[in-house]
């Protein structure tokens, strides 16, 4: 079943990715041409994109409902993006290391905002870090990595018939129950403190400036991508000679 769920997500996210390179295109150019396109214009393409994001986490919701912790070592990802992941994801602070790098025109209004905003995320980041801390604390449950690990390599497996029999039991067994609902209800919070901070984010944007950080967020997405799949190529290719 894990693989089946891995492969589902595998197809969508590839046409998720052709999606995300048209909108940042369109990001790009929009953002060449913010002094001539109506703040309209601006605001339709930005909703676009929300939803083009939605639809992500919504796809995403289902993948973590049939089985959580394959989202928690996703093999659609390459070893460089599960590196920044956290709790499943991006982490919510880094969409303020992006706007300030990439937005140079912000207010002091808007600096103040986004900086009591980074605060209260950052209490929220911790919070979340301390359920899950508590999730296997109180169920004396193997480490979450570990066990994600096991669903990830049983995943789309490429092992000798005995080793990929072996790795689907371990999948299959899993852990109990309780800590797969604690799982799921944390990577939920996780998603949604993602949603907020990104829309909190954006509401305190002028819609040019909004275009500018959304640009920075897609292009960061695919250059990680990109180069994260190169450096795997390289490193089976070595590991092959």
């Amino acid at each position: 079943m894990a693989d089946a769920n891995a492969a589902m997500f595998i197809t969508f996210l590839e046409e998720w990715m052709v999606r995300q390179r048209n909108y940042h295109q369109e990001l790009l150019t929009a953002q060449e041409n913010r002094h001539r396109l109506r703040d309209s214009d601006k605001m339709e393409l930005i909703n676009r994109v929300l939803c083009h994001y939605e639809q992500y986490f919504e796809e995403k919701s289902k993948i973590a409902q049939r089985d959580i912790f394959l989202v928690f070592s996703p093999p659609w990802f390459s070893s460089l993006e599960k590196s920044f992941l956290w709790i499943a994801g991006f982490k919510p602070g880094k969409a303020f290391h992006l706007v300030n790098q990439a937005v140079r025109d912000l207010t002091n209004e808007q600096r103040r905002r986004l900086s009591q905003l980074s605060m209260e995320t950052r209490m929220k980041e911790r919070d979340l870090n301390d359920e899950l801390a508590k999730a296997h604390e109180s169920l004396a449950s193997p480490p979450l990595v570990d066990t994600a690990r096991t669903h990830g390599r049983a995943c789309l497996s490429r092992a000798r018939p005995t080793q990929a029999r072996e790795l689907e039991r371990e999948a299959d067994e899993g852990p109990p129950s309780e800590l797969r609902a604690a799982m799921e209800s944390v990577v939920t919070s996780a998603d949604e403190l993602r949603t907020n901070t990104a829309l909190n984010v954006l509401q305190i944007l002028r819609a040019d400036q909004a275009v500018t950080f959304l640009t920075a967020v897609a292009e960061l997405q695919l250059k990680i991508r990109s180069l994260g799949f190169e450096k795997d190529a390289q490193r089976a290719a070595a590991q092959n000679h």
